[in-house]
């Protein structure tokens, strides 16, 4: 049975127009660090190129060997900066710092992993496939929501989270900012594409 993460996961899914404060689970990832431009930047682009093969290789690397089959997850990133008016008024891409990621199944391995880009390289076209790494991340408490359209209208969706729903809810904001692309930018309009937007938070006083 092919296991899709999508729908037994909850924290992916998200209200369109409204937050929602959700208690994400711990999951393991491939992620790759980078900073820039993801518009412009060869770094982005490079890492895109990269992670996507090595997702498909560790699903391969799975059935294989234990013979569990999964849905390769959507690309998801972190994004940060040292002003994170960056985000929101300025939208100053170049230094936007980002950790491109994509959920792979607590079942996989270091030794799987390690299968897995044995197989990207003997293939070649992942440019940074030494860069990347197999980690966890635990965000736990975080606020929600799904926006519907372009990227580059995210910017009052989350000077609303981070200024009026967070402290009005007695919260404030702990780990990075957090998007998951459920749809792919190279086949849907900016129009009518959904990403869900995540903040990790914690309540005041815990």
């Amino acid at each position: 049975m092919k296991v899709d993460f999508k729908r037994e996961i909850g924290a992916y899914t998200a209200p369109r127009g409204r937050f929602e404060v959700v208690q994400v689970p711990s999951m393991q990832f491939l992620v790759i660090d980078g900073q820039g431009d993801p518009d412009s930047t060869p770094a982005y682009r490079d890492a895109v190129t990269t992670i996507y093969p090595l997702g498909y290789a560790l699903k391969a690397a799975c059935r294989d060997a234990l013979g569990r089959d999964h849905v390769v997850m959507p690309l998801e990133a972190l994004w940060w900066s040292d002003d994170m008016a960056a985000f929101t008024s300025a939208r100053d891409k170049t230094r936007w710092r980002w950790r491109l990621m994509n959920m792979v199944p607590g079942w996989v391995t270091p030794e799987l992993f390690a299968e897995a880009r044995a197989r990207v390289d003997r293939k070649g076209g992942a440019p940074v496939l030494d860069a990347v790494r197999l980690e966890h991340l635990d965000e736990g408490l975080s606020v929600q929501t799904l926006h519907v359209g372009s990227y580059d209208d995210e910017a009052p969706v989350l000077a609303q989270l981070h200024s009026e729903f967070i402290p009005a809810n007695s919260l404030r904001m702990t780990g990075r900012h957090h998007e998951i692309y459920l749809s792919d930018p190279r086949r849907t309009p900016e129009s009518r594409l959904r990403t869900v937007l995540r903040q990790p938070v914690e309540r005041l006083g815990s």
